[in-house]
């Protein structure tokens, strides 16, 4: 089993799709939603799964979601692990795959602008994407049925590229 898929050129049409299923489900709140993560880089291999970013203007709004993104097919797991997100997760219901998470956070999250600007430099500047495929995919052999390990594997690399990537934006 390998974690990671060549890029889909598809990812960014899925990714609009899933974002206007969440806006026609009329979210108080809402704000905005980002695609983010390896499936919104061109040419990047990564899990197929489609990584979102949904910014609400408050909390009470963004848990108010809770039964509105359930009822959309979302897991809700709350903070899960990370305070001040809400993680929500869809799996297929005919192979059990993850095919969207979304990371969701308030307005003026440091949490958003380290995601977007960790995505914005990968998608300007391919050196740097072709360096973090290398990684991805020497933590995948690494790692091969672990998904846990092999993020634990690449999260020092992506840590100094994020901090870069801040330092940058």
């Amino acid at each position: 089993m390998s974690l990671l898929e060549p890029a889909d050129p598809t990812w960014p049409e899925q990714a609009r799709m899933e974002i206007r299923r969440w806006r026609d489900a009329g979210l108080p709140g809402l704000l905005e939603i980002h695609h983010i993560g390896s499936t919104s880089v061109p040419g990047l291999l990564a899990k197929p799964v489609i990584d979102l970013l949904p910014v609400f203007s408050d909390f009470a709004s963004l848990d108010a979601a809770q039964s509105a993104l359930e009822a959309l097919g979302y897991e809700w797991l709350g903070e899960f692990g990370l305070p001040g997100r809400r993680y929500v997760r869809m799996d297929d219901p005919t192979t059990g795959k993850r095919i969207t998470q979304a990371h969701c956070y308030v307005a003026g999250s440091a949490e958003i602008t380290r995601h977007l600007a960790f995505r914005d430099a990968l998608q300007a500047d391919p050196n740097l994407r072709d360096a973090y495929a290398a990684e991805k995919y020497r933590c995948a052999m690494a790692h091969p049925h672990d998904y846990h390990a092999y993020g634990d594997c690449k999260s020092g690399w992506i840590q100094r590229a994020e901090a870069q990537a801040l330092e940058d934006y």
